[in-house]
């Protein structure tokens, strides 16, 4: 199995250390903070666990502070309730006796109902397109702290395939638009909740970019502070997060320094299976902007 992808997997196996109540561990190549989609995936297991034969349908979530990634969270799970079609989770994920994040988590029994979804554009398959791997690979490395140059090119656990990528520094302002494919880089094993928890992993990693792109900013341009401020999903359709989903990112308004943006996601054959919103913090640095 793919070294990155083992590790997600890992740290998704949460140990359960009391009722309702389990703990995570984080990457040791961390070199600031937690990743927010570590968190947002830890506490949908944490919470998932605590649910049986009902899928998590949405969450909604807030990252408080930031996460110190040596020592473990510790995630509490509140049974809000458990009805005849909905299930209830909240989620505390604290450390050092704070909270750094919460969650609330709906599930439901599978049931038929009405359906419709709008279509997915028309896109290059992805074996067509440069992955994320080869278009780092094409960053100057002078550019990046040599302390950092490490972790940068490190191999990942979720494969990007851009549809018309832009630079990683100093690119040219663009519409608040991207396009990318997006799949675990390894096979994940049977079970629905994972597939949702892997999912969750991978809707931080680009989603906050997207408000970047009319200001001509890029991913390593240290102009600005990132960081999750909340995040929400909503799972329309089963998958599998280890195939190719089209992810389809737009970001309506940027102010107080604060970047909204919204995504799409489609399996391959185009059936519309999960939707994510994300506020961010792109607050500029001070004489720099």
């Amino acid at each position: 199995m793919n070294a990155p992808i083992k590790e997600v997997l890992d740290l998704l196996d949460l140990e359960k250390i009391e009722e309702n109540i389990f703990r995570g561990v984080s990457p040791k190549d961390r070199v600031q903070r937690v990743f927010g989609g570590q968190v947002l995936g830890q506490a949908l297991i944490a919470a998932s666990r605590t649910v049986e034969e009902r899928l998590c349908h949405s969450l909604h979530a807030y990252f408080l502070r930031p996460g110190d990634p040596k020592i473990p969270i510790l995630y509490e799970v509140e049974r809000c309730r458990d009805g005849a079609s909905f299930t209830s989770r909240r989620v505390v994920a604290i450390q050092h006796g704070r909270p750094i994040f919460t969650l609330e988590a709906s599930f439901q029994r599978e049931e038929p109902g009405l359906e419709h979804a709008l279509p997915m554009p028309e896109v290059p398959a992805p074996e067509t397109l440069e992955g994320d791997n080869e278009l780092r690979a094409r960053i100057p490395q002078d550019r990046i702290p040599p302390e950092l140059c490490a972790w940068v090119f490190r191999p990942r656990p979720i494969e990007t395939r851009p549809i018309d990528p832009r630079p990683y520094f100093d690119p040219a302002p663009r519409p608040p638009q991207e396009m990318l494919w997006i799949r675990a880089a390894g096979d994940v094993p049977e079970d629905p909740a994972l597939h949702r928890a892997m999912l969750a992993f991978a809707s931080d990693l680009s989603i906050i970019g997207t408000s970047l792109c009319p200001h001509g900013i890029g991913w390593y341009d240290d102009k600005v502070q990132l960081a999750s401020l909340d995040h929400a999903m909503w799972f329309h359709r089963p998958f599998r997060a280890d195939e190719w989903l089209l992810l389809v990112q737009d970001s309506p308004s940027a102010s107080g320094a604060r970047g909204f943006n919204r995504g799409t996601l489609y399996s391959r054959d185009g059936r519309l299976v999960a939707s994510v919103v994300q506020e961010g913090l792109i607050r500029p640095r001070p004489g720099v902007l």
